[in-house]
């Protein structure tokens, strides 16, 4: 081999050289971005986890309080078949209280604003405790769809490297982009997209 093609052969060898830095460091933001996106995923799906949580407790209370109500109703109603039968008037007043206090209670287990038990209160936090949970989990599908982007960026950067085949730097471009872009749908427009 001449002196010329020695030349040669250096000089592309410091050109791949040089190339790969630049693939090492596309990798390296790669797989920065991919951590920052897998952290906000499970942080999404954890929110996503504890309000589902949250709702159904929820609306088990509401499901209780309502039985609850019911009860003290058919009991007024009870009461108020009692009064219409009966003459005495020490038991009428006694039967009249009673009917008076559930139908009190009855109001209060519909509304309880004081302490947001009541059964208005604990629908409307159950809803609010539900749209929670579908916000954190469209967020939670943007960020996985961004994580599978930067990984499989990854993979493409990674190959080009090893066959040399520069195309495949591009398209890891791409994605790089793609997983950016769910990433901040994810972070600001979670209902942008419907993934479910």
């Amino acid at each position: 081999m001449g002196a010329h093609e020695s030349m040669e052969h250096a000089e592309h060898a410091e050109h791949a050289s040089g190339s790969n830095k630049k693939i090492a460091l596309l990798i390296a933001v790669l797989a920065l971005f991919l951590a920052i996106s897998e952290t906000l995923g499970k942080g999404a799906q954890t929110e996503s986890i504890s309000k589902n949580v949250e709702a159904a407790n929820l609306w088990a209370f509401f499901q209780a309080k309502s039985i609850r109500r019911t009860v003290v109703l058919t009991a007024a109603e009870q009461g108020k078949l009692t009064l219409a039968g009966t003459t005495d008037d020490a038991m009428k007043a006694t039967v009249q209280k009673q009917v008076d206090d559930w139908t009190r209670t009855a109001q209060r287990y519909r509304s309880e604003p004081e302490t947001g038990e009541g059964t208005e209160q604990l629908a409307e936090k159950a809803k609010h405790a539900q749209h929670d949970r579908d916000e954190a989990t469209a967020k939670y599908h943007h960020f996985e769809l961004a994580s599978a982007a930067f990984q499989i960026g990854i993979v493409l950067a990674s190959a080009t490297i090893i066959t040399g085949m520069f195309a495949l730097t591009y398209v890891s471009g791409v994605l790089t982009l793609a997983g950016l872009f769910m990433t901040a749908l994810g972070l600001w427009w979670p209902h942008f997209l419907h993934l479910h």
